[in-house]
Order: C-alpha cells, then structure tokens, then sequence
C-alpha cells in the first residue's frame, strides 16, 4: 500500500514535471512572441516609418551640404541629425522584440507592412523609398 502511494506520488511529481517543462516551451516559443508583436507592432510600425524617412531627408541634406556649402544647408543637416534619434527608439525597440522572441523574418514582415501603409498608392510607394540629389 505505502509502495503504491510512493509511486503515485513519483509519477504526479513528473507528470507536473513534464506539463511544467511543456508550458514553458510554449510561452517561450509561442506566447511571449506572439504578445510581443500584438503589444508593439503599432509603435514599431511607426518608428519604421520615422527611420526611413529621416534617413532619407539626412541623406539629402549630407548631399546639398556637398552640392553647395551654405548656412541653410547646414541648418537643414542639423536638423536631419537631431531626426535621426527615431533611429535610435527604433533599434532599441528592434532589439526589444528580438529578445522577445521575434525572429528577424518576423520584423521585416512588419516593417514592409509599415512601408506599404504609409505608402497608400505605387507612386507614393515609389516616391517613399527614392533618394534624390
């Protein structure tokens, strides 16, 4: 009778065990992600959105500071400089995310769903993602 107790208490302990071991793979692989992008996709969203477009507007003003040296012209990088701190919300909300679990798949995928919604119609789109100078 006690031997039979004893067991029934050793395969409780490991069925325990073995659902505790299961739970923990599925929030780890599953749950924690998924809640993740379901909690910052939108802001991620628009810090994409932000990047890209002061990455192009530094990238612009980097080139009329070259075409022509003038104080408007520097005035205009700095301010693109200071722009460029959404770059960094950005990463530090990418690296968020990657720790969460997201793969790097996850987050393109929500970058180009960023783009693409900013970008309403294809000229826009195209207009979006053209380096002038």
């Amino acid at each position: 009778m006690r031997l039979a107790a004893r067991w029934n208490t050793i395969l409780l302990t490991l069925n325990l065990l073995a659902l505790g071991v299961v739970f923990y793979y599925t929030a780890e692989e599953l749950l924690i992600p998924k809640a993740a992008e379901w909690l910052y996709k939108h802001d991620y969203k628009n810090l994409v959105f932000k990047c890209d477009s002061v990455m192009r507007e530094h990238f612009i003003a980097k080139k009329q500071v070259l075409r022509s040296l003038s104080d408007d012209a520097i005035k205009n990088l700095r301010a693109a400089e200071v722009g460029l701190l959404a770059c960094h919300d950005y990463d530090v909300l990418r690296k968020r995310l990657l720790s969460y679990g997201l793969s790097e798949n996850d987050l393109s995928r929500i970058g180009l769903e960023a783009i693409e919604e900013g970008a309403k119609d294809v000229r826009t789109f195209v207009e979006t993602h053209e380096i002038r100078y």
